[in-house]
């Protein structure tokens, strides 16, 4: 396993340099540029040399900048056994999550839309739909008619950032409100589902 090289000798002074090179990716990006390691280390007053020692891709640079594009759960440890319960822990800090990183989030929904995007994979991966799967996940034995998958497509599609910003700048509702309206439609979507009566070949009927 590969040790950061932050994590030896002069900790202090590389703490800082990685710091500046985080600082500079994030006003890049609010900026409406993705940047490349070269490009952070230029608005870092880096050598490209050093920011490579940081960050030896462009990956590692933005997962710097967004923690959240490598976890795998979003529960705690160890998770409630019901599944609302668990719903609502995930989609609070996917709220959150939007709040934080709101310009980051802007910029890379803005960048997508633009003709001859950049590669956004990074930064857009799909992965609150994992992360709500992983919440739905008791439904797929005591639900096995509910397609868990399908319903957590579903609740990201209507709860995401991109909610999140309609809601703020169409809806001008503040932000409280906007993370309350988000949390309920999820809740109500699942609460959709688990309505639903099987029919005889264990699909739901009443969608």
């Amino acid at each position: 396993m590969r040790m950061p090289y932050e994590a030896t000798g002069r900790r202090s002074q590389k703490a800082r340099t990685r710091a500046a090179l985080v600082a500079a990716t994030r006003r890049l990006l609010d900026q409406g540029v993705l940047p490349t390691v070269e490009e952070a280390a230029e608005a870092a007053d880096i050598s490209r040399t050093t920011a490579y020692r940081y960050f030896p891709n462009q990956r590692e640079l933005l997962a710097a900048v967004h923690p959240e594009i490598d976890k795998d759960s979003l529960l705690p440890d160890p998770p409630p056994a019901e599944v609302q319960a668990r719903l609502e822990l995930v989609m609070r800090e996917c709220v959150r999550i939007c709040e934080e990183w709101e310009p980051e989030l802007r910029t890379s929904l803005r960048l997508s839309l633009e003709p001859g995007a950049a590669d956004l994979s990074v930064l857009r991966r799909g992965r609150a739909i994992g992360w709500i799967e992983q919440a739905l996940a008791p439904l797929r034995e005591s639900r096995p008619d509910i397609d868990v998958r399908r319903l957590a497509i579903t609740i990201r599609s209507a709860t995401g950032i991109e909610s999140f910003i309609w809601l703020l700048d169409v809806a001008k509702v503040c932000r409280t409100e906007a993370a309350e309206i988000l949390c309920g439609t999820a809740q109500a979507l699942l609460s959709h589902a688990l309505s639903a009566m099987p029919n005889e070949e264990g699909t739901t009927v009443g969608d």
